[in-house]
């Protein structure tokens, strides 16, 4: 806590008390660093200043304010929340860390942060950064990614954490983890926990935290039929699986990253796609996307309709026609905000 005043970044969550705006800050930030998460997080506030105003918002428009951050489940389970806290808490938070569980989407990091942030509550935040710090400080070879583990550092935390102060340790114990102790290359040689830190003292900052490695991603191939006619573009929006709410094209997936000529035939008679073959065009070179849990290649088909598919068709098919200005403000995945963005 002595380390912390000189040493911390400035960060707009830091200056409120609003547990909407800290909430929204934790959310955003979950699987995000600071530099990608800060202009969502002010595009988030000026766009809804209230949590009021974010469950009255269409999802397709949370969806569109959240492109570009991943997860997009996260995106969904925050509109749901703040719809849960305005029709079951009357638009107020619950103030202490018991409530704060009961909120959907919101987890015993979240609750702990904005239940000390804004309430002062003394209960411990634990993530990646606070983890590593207790790791290295304490020797604890516990693997934190084992969920056993949680409950021997949850109670370290706790027994250290001051009642009085308890949203400056929390904002301090992190931020050190951020930007003092970080994973590679951490500034041992100036820290001021040296003499204390057991990792230090033994030679094995590199080798803690330990934590077992996840299972290997899997790479799936997609390929998308761009279908156009006129001025306007065939999309779907999905109902499951990866980036559920948000709108592509229609897609075939294959186990191969190539799609046969024949299986392609089968596809576009599948649905019902007249094609002016005047216009024909070439598939796009591989588009590669990275999740957390698997690897996307997809190929893009564009190709021009002889004729509108009708309303029925349309309709069967789960697909819509979008003109170009349209398409840019519906919620997309980036990978297929990628391609329209050189493309439509």
């Amino acid at each position: 806590m002595a380390w912390y005043p000189r040493h911390h970044r400035d960060l707009p969550w830091r200056h409120t008390r609003d547990p909407y705006a800290i909430w929204l800050s934790e959310v955003i930030l979950q699987q995000t660093r600071v530099a990608q998460g800060l202009p969502y997080y002010e595009t988030f506030l000026a766009a809804y200043p209230t949590v009021q105003d974010l469950a009255a918002a269409p999802e397709a428009e949370v969806l569109r304010y959240w492109q570009g951050l991943g997860y997009y489940s996260r995106a969904r389970n925050m509109h749901h929340t703040a719809q849960q806290v305005v029709n079951e808490h009357g638009g107020q938070f619950p103030s202490t860390y018991a409530g704060l569980l009961q909120l959907r989407g919101v987890g015993p990091y979240t609750a702990a942060a904005i239940a000390s942030f804004a309430f002062d509550e003394a209960v411990a935040v634990l993530d990646g950064n606070v983890y590593r710090v207790l790791a290295r400080i304490f020797g604890l070879h516990s693997d934190i990614a084992a969920p056993s583990s949680r409950k021997e550092f949850q109670a370290l935390a706790d027994q250290h954490i001051p009642a009085s102060t308890p949203a400056d340790f929390n904002q301090a114990i992190m931020e050190f983890g951020a930007i003092q102790c970080t994973p590679v290359k951490p500034d041992c040689l100036f820290c001021p926990l040296q003499s204390q830190c057991w990792a230090f003292q033994h030679g094995q900052v590199a080798l803690l935290p330990v934590k077992s490695k996840a299972k290997a991603s899997r790479t799936r191939y997609f390929h998308y039929f761009v279908l156009r006619h006129g001025d306007t573009y065939l999309r779907e929006r999905r109902e499951k699986d990866i980036w559920q709410g948000l709108y592509d094209f229609a897609m075939a997936e294959t186990t191969v990253a190539d799609l046969p000529p024949a299986e392609l035939l089968r596809h576009l008679d599948a649905l019902g796609a007249q094609l002016d073959t005047s216009q024909a065009a070439e598939p796009s070179a591989a588009y590669r996307h990275v999740l957390s849990h698997q690897k996307l290649e997809a190929r893009f088909h564009p190709m021009a309709l002889a004729q509108p598919l009708p309303a029925t068709t349309l309709r069967d098919l789960g697909l819509r026609a979008y003109s170009a200005d349209e398409i840019e403000a519906l919620p997309k995945p980036k990978l297929i905000a990628n391609y329209c963005s050189q493309n439509i």
